[in-house]
């Protein structure tokens, strides 16, 4: 993002307009899942966004809570899709888990160790206070876990077991991502590859 941009209005057009909603909730997104729900304020996510207060109370008239769905479903479309990226990289299943790893590792260490889990923050801070934060939150790991349970399905692996297995897997990634932000090593995530690999090799 340029630092020279002029800002926008909401009612500068309908071009311009889009443009303001993307970057309040990229704003948002990151804020969020660096510092947490608490942590972010709209004043700051506006001054961020290179937005106006009014533009983000225009585009998101329920305010924080709106937004941060917004941003939720934002971050969980990049997390989706380093794991396509990953699930990809190989036809074996296992290996291709591996792979998921090493891709989130290298975009962890690309962040300065500051780019976790995009919903794990506000999930933690939201939960039983905010029923559509932890709905959006649900959902987005629900679709991980779709992800990567349809790879074990083409694998060879039953449905109930692929599903099992898959939410290990999220639940793996998740802690080895953590793991690997207080350590700022790609360690955690590498070593959580390797054994989630060798794990989905038993069930062959």
């Amino acid at each position: 993002m340029q630092t020279t941009k002029p800002r926008h209005d909401a009612t500068e057009g309908t071009d311009a307009a889009v443009g303001t909603r993307d970057r309040i909730v990229r704003a948002a997104a990151r804020l969020l899942q660096r510092q947490g729900y608490e942590g972010t304020g709209i004043k700051q996510i506006a001054r961020d966004a290179e937005a106006t207060l009014g533009s983000v109370y225009h585009f998101f008239p329920g305010g924080k809570q709106e937004l941060a769905v917004a941003a939720i479903q934002h971050g969980e479309r990049e997390f989706a899709d380093i794991l396509r990226a990953g699930l990809a990289a190989a036809d074996d299943s296992a290996e291709a888990v591996t792979a998921c790893t090493r891709l989130l590792a290298d975009s962890l260490r690309e962040s300065d160790w500051m780019d976790g889990c995009p919903v794990a923050a506000t999930a933690l801070e939201t939960v039983g206070r905010a029923p559509a934060i932890q709905q959006a939150c649900a959902e987005a790991i629900g679709h991980w876990t779709d992800l990567v349970a349809e790879k074990l399905r083409g694998g060879g692996l039953d449905e109930d077991t692929a599903r099992d297995l898959a939410c290990a897997v999220i639940s793996t990634l998740e802690g080895a991502e953590l793991t690997a932000q207080v350590l700022r090593s790609e360690e955690p995530l590498l070593t959580a590859g390797r054994h989630l690999a060798r794990l989905i090799h038993t069930y062959r």
